[in-house]
Parts: structure tokens; C-alpha cells; sequence
């Protein structure tokens, strides 16, 4: 092997390294500025018959009355025998206002966004009158929105044993929106120290591959004698 060609694919060695490690970086590092869709780390728990307000909204904040909102309830999924069957939304916003017909028979007439609050990126959905059959998780969506992060998770716990509240606008231990982190940030964070983390060690096991070659081939180049002596052939 030349000199040349030895050095050329160290070169492109280490290259292909530096790439993709740069390449990931790019990608898994937020962008400045990015809108976030934030939901609730807590549950909202209610009594039955409470009016509760689910927290979500955008963060910094942003106008949404020209964009799509869906809320659904993530954990119910079409029915797999018929397949004309779809998933209703529990509340679904567009066009600048509420469309009735996609939406679940049980939340019909229960469900409302503040619009108001809407060019403040405020998407919170108010339930009236809940029941034990609300509970679960509901997930709000902006399926248009310019970032990775377009949708949240909240959860609706309501609890016959719940002391009822004494007011249908302000439902106890519903938080303040602007108190809410993402619920999916953390794992969010999680994923993306994971995959820094083994692209580092990725990256050294080549740096260190790339030097022991480098050294390797010094040596051979210092002591040619020991490589010529090795190919001669021994005395009969």
C-alpha cells in the first residue's frame, strides 16, 4: 500500500466521523426560538360533575387561529373490523372555528376552546360536566405547526371520592398553563443525551482507531528493516 493511499483513506476515515457526528448534532439540537407545544406534567383531577379546564399551550407564544387544533384521546384507536371506522376528536378547530361533525357523540356540546386566548397560543380545552367516563389521556395537536414538538399529552382523572369543587370555572388542582412544562420533554432530553452520548464514544473508538493506525504505520516506517527481514526466507 503507497503512502498516498494509506493517508487518503485516514482521511476519509476521520471525515466520515466528523460528519456524522456533526450531522447529529444539527439535528437533535433544538432550534432557537422554536414554538412548543406545552401540556401538563400533573393530572387533572376533578369530581364528577366539575367543569375542568385541560392546560396546553404555545411556547414562546404564538398566534393559532389560522391553524388546526385537534384534541383526542390518544388510547382509542379505530375499530380494526370495520374499516371505514375513524377516530373522532374530542374538540377539533379549523378553519377559525369549532367542527361539530368529527367530533365524539359524548362530547358533543361539552367541549370549548377560548378563542379569545387563541392569538396568545392558549389552546386549553374546557370539558363541562365530566363523568368517571372521561378519564384517560387527551392529546392536543397542531398538525401544522413548524416544529418537532406539535402535540401534548394531558391526563383527566375524575374521581367520585374527589371533593367537589365550588366552582365550575376554576376546577381544583387544574394547573396554570404557564406552569406546565412539556410532557414529553424530558424523554425528549433523554433521547437526545442518549444519542450525543453514543456517537461521542462512536467518534473516540474512530479517533482512536485512526491514531493506533497513524502510530502503527510510523513504526513500520522507522524500522523498515524488521519488515524485509521478516519476508526473507529462511536458510535450508
Amino acid at each position: 500500500m503507497s503512502l498516498n493511499n494509506f493517508y487518503f483513506k485516514d482521511f476519509s476515515f476521520f471525515s466520515l466521523w466528523t460528519f456524522l457526528l456533526f450531522s447529529a448534532l444539527s439535528v437533535w439540537t433544538p432550534v432557537q426560538g422554536e414554538v412548543l407545544v406545552i401540556g401538563s406534567n400533573l393530572p387533572i383531577i376533578a369530581a364528577p360533575g366539575d367543569d375542568v379546564i385541560l392546560p396546553c399551550h404555545l411556547e414562546p407564544m404564538f398566534d393559532v387561529q389560522g391553524l388546526t387544533v385537534e384534541w383526542s384521546k390518544p388510547d382509542l384507536k379505530p375499530d380494526p373490523s370495520d374499516r371505514l371506522s375513524r377516530v373522532e376528536y374530542v374538540h377539533l378547530y379549523r378553519d377559525r372555528k369549532e367542527v361539530p361533525d368529527m367530533k365524539m357523540a359524548s362530547y358533543f356540546r361539552r367541549t370549548e376552546l377560548f378563542m379569545d386566548d387563541m392569538k396568545h397560543g392558549n389552546i386549553s380545552l374546557k370539558i363541562l360536566n365530566v363523568s368517571e367516563e372521561d378519564n384517560g389521556r387527551y392529546r392536543c395537536f397542531i398538525p401544522k405547526l413548524q416544529s418537532r414538538v406539535k402535540s401534548a399529552v394531558v391526563e383527566l382523572v375524575v374521581d367520585s371520592n374527589f371533593a367537589k369543587t365550588s366552582t365550575t370555572e376554576t376546577p381544583l388542582q387544574t394547573p396554570d398553563p404557564q406552569d406546565t412544562t412539556p410532557t414529553n420533554g424530558r424523554s425528549r432530553v433523554a433521547v437526545v443525551i442518549a444519542v450525543v452520548t453514543l456517537l461521542l464514544v462512536l467518534a473516540l473508538a474512530g479517533f482512536a482507531a485512526y491514531f493506533y493506525r497513524h502510530i502503527f504505520h510510523q513504526t513500520l516506517k522507522k524500522h523498515p528493516e524488521d519488515d524485509e527481514t521478516e519476508k526473507q526466507p529462511l536458510p535450508v
